[in-house]
């Protein structure tokens, strides 16, 4: 990466690019406890359909890689949603 890209890189906002994975499935797991949460919310909000915001309660942005009680849930979502999509 060239050090003039690097203030390019830090404006970049792809949020705003949403609107053109339409009408493409957009699936978001975010664990209810997520730091992040507002980035998902956020992102549905601005998606078009098909969309879908998934949330795992009681589950961090972490907990969602590696927390047995977390993990399971999200394999069978992304499970289900590639079966309908793919």
């Amino acid at each position: 990466m060239a050090l003039q890209s690097l203030d390019r890189l830090a404006a970049f906002d792809a949020f705003q690019y949403l609107d053109t994975v339409s009408p493409r499935p957009i699936l978001l797991i975010v664990g209810s406890k997520a730091d992040t949460i507002y980035f998902s919310e956020d992102a549905y909000k601005r998606a078009k359909e098909p969309k879908e915001l998934y949330v795992i309660e009681g589950a961090t942005h972490v907990d969602l890689y590696d927390k047995p009680e977390f993990v399971p849930q999200v394999v069978d979502k992304l499970t289900e949603f590639f079966n309908k999509n793919v």
